[in-house]
């Protein structure tokens, strides 16, 4: 078997992300810092072995319909660098795009959300995989084929960005230079994606840069006065190996039964999670913004005292 220069670049960055992982383990074991819990990490293990096995069986077709599209490229780029540059810059901005979709969108979070239901945050639960994200994740980077980027190129940039956000997955306390908390992910910004305090939900949604959650309005920094809790608003009570997988589409199925309309059958389905045809439960958005409320009167009363 012959492998290739990309073969051997992405095994040894995958290779790297696991003794990384398995130093984090000897640090928290050593020093008791309670960052792993078995159980978990072995779900983390699990839900990874079953985007593998997905991944693999979608490989072919993802790899064929990426060719397919790529015969009606607008446009090549010849210069080596501008392509590859060009190719990193859009795919990191494609993924931002599936991500915050698979936010925004309750049957898309019906799939995303495996990878937020831990209420540990270390190096494995990057591997703590959205499972059926490969059945849709190619639709969102034709755009790429059509931009004249093989698939090949195409499947091996994903993969090296992908390494790059599994590396941000821990609490580690690491101080980088300004510019590069301006531009790029760190575990920071990434530790605020994973919480589930009001503040912080749906925020930070950058695989490599975050410049896109600066311009498009879905970053937040991490705040010492708000104290990140790990995992989701309303953990499932059964972790079992089905249920993690499908417990919100369980949910979203409830949801549109008792919905009394077609109309807000679809709206449960296209609408952010929290969406209620009733408004017993609120969208992130509705109570960022009382949140925000209620800070502005605590900061009046604060300024008032000082008087």
């Amino acid at each position: 078997m012959k492998f290739t220069g990309s073969d051997i670049s992405v095994g040894a960055l995958f290779g790297f992300v696991i003794v990384l992982t398995l130093v984090e383990m000897y640090i928290s074991y050593v020093h008791d810092k309670k960052l792993y819990n078995k159980r978990d990490t072995w779900t983390n293990i699990y839900l990874m072995t079953v985007a593998v096995v997905i991944n693999l069986i979608m490989k072919t077709a993802t790899f064929f319909l990426l060719e397919y599209c790529y015969q009606f490229r607008l446009f090549e780029i010849s210069n080596f660098w501008i392509y590859w540059i060009v190719l990193i810059l859009v795919q990191d901005f494609l993924y931002w795009f599936l991500h915050t979709v698979g936010h925004y969108v309750r049957f898309f979070w019906a799939m995303h959300v495996t990878h937020h239901s831990s209420e540990h945050f270390n190096l494995t639960t990057g591997f703590r995989s959205t499972v059926f994200e490969p059945l849709y994740r190619v639709f969102f980077y034709l755009p790429l084929a059509f931009m004249g980027f093989t698939a090949l190129d195409i499947l091996f940039a994903y993969l090296v960005t992908q390494i790059y956000g599994n590396l941000v997955h821990t609490q580690a306390k690491i101080k980088f230079p300004a510019w590069f908390e301006y531009i790029f992910v760190t575990p920071s910004h990434h530790r605020v994606h994973h919480a589930s305090n009001v503040r912080y939900l749906d925020k930070n949604m950058g695989m490599v840069l975050i410049l896109w959650d600066r311009w498009f309005g879905t970053f937040q920094e991490e705040l010492p006065e708000d104290v990140i809790k790990y995992g989701l608003t309303a953990q499932p009570k059964d972790t079992g190996p089905v249920n993690i997988i499908f417990h919100e589409f369980i949910d979203l199925k409830k949801d549109i039964k008792k919905a009394p309309t077609f109309k807000d059958k679809i709206k449960y389905i296209i609408n952010p999670p929290g969406w209620s045809h009733d408004g017993t439960t609120k969208i992130a958005k509705l109570m960022q913004k009382e949140l925000h409320e209620q800070d502005k009167i605590s900061n009046k009363i604060t300024q008032s005292d000082k008087f």
